[in-house]
């Protein structure tokens, strides 16, 4: 199983800014919401690695979750980093034009200036996906993430369209559980929340 964990909140997803590749920290709430995860995946004896993107907002959710592991090293793969928002990194959600959000909810290859499309997002994150099939058929692996690379894995699950990512909401420190144990992977939950 794959259980995919979206970081803990920070001052800017309290404040309603888009993150991408700003590097923030957890606020105060998002390291009591890592240290929740983190109890409730601890009951979870399966679990053989912990992987994390390489922003500090993940790796410190990782790193809280790895505390109920025994201190587990976490390991990072920047394949599951943010999508890069470039020159809209750090505005207020209310700040980007409505043409911007048009774009990039109907054209894939949509990349804002600085920025990354989701058409790239979508390749790397679903051959993070592939890699961790063989380890994943056998036991868990906890993947800490972010929004949109959370949603493009369950659109890989689901073999939908890369844009039904627009369709769905994905909470702070919330887990999605795709089983690849079969021969097709299978969406088994998202936005669980604690």
């Amino acid at each position: 199983m794959i259980i995919l964990v979206r970081h803990g909140r920070t001052e800017l997803n309290r404040s309603r800014c888009l993150q991408g590749r700003v590097d923030a920290t957890l606020d105060e709430v998002g390291e009591q919401q890592a240290d929740t995860v983190g109890s409730y995946l601890a009951s979870h004896p399966e679990v053989s690695r912990i992987i994390s993107s390489p922003l500090q907002r993940a790796q410190q959710t990782a790193s809280r979750i790895a505390q109920h592991f025994g201190g587990w090293s976490v390991d990072v793969d920047d394949r599951w980093i943010e999508i890069d928002y470039g020159i809209y990194d750090g505005l207020p959600l209310g700040d980007v034009p409505a043409d911007v959000w048009n774009s990039w909810r109907t054209d894939p290859e949509f990349t804002p200036e600085g920025g990354e499309s989701f058409a790239v997002l979508h390749q790397r994150v679903h051959a993070a996906c592939e890699a961790l099939i063989e380890e994943a058929t056998t036991t868990d692996v906890i993947v800490v993430s972010h929004v949109s690379p959370m949603k493009s894995a369950s659109a890989w699950a689901l073999g939908a369209d890369p844009s039904v990512s627009h369709r769905s909401r994905l909470d702070q420190a919330a887990i999605c559980r795709i089983d690849v144990s079969g021969t097709l992977p299978v969406l088994v939950t998202f936005n669980e929340t604690l």
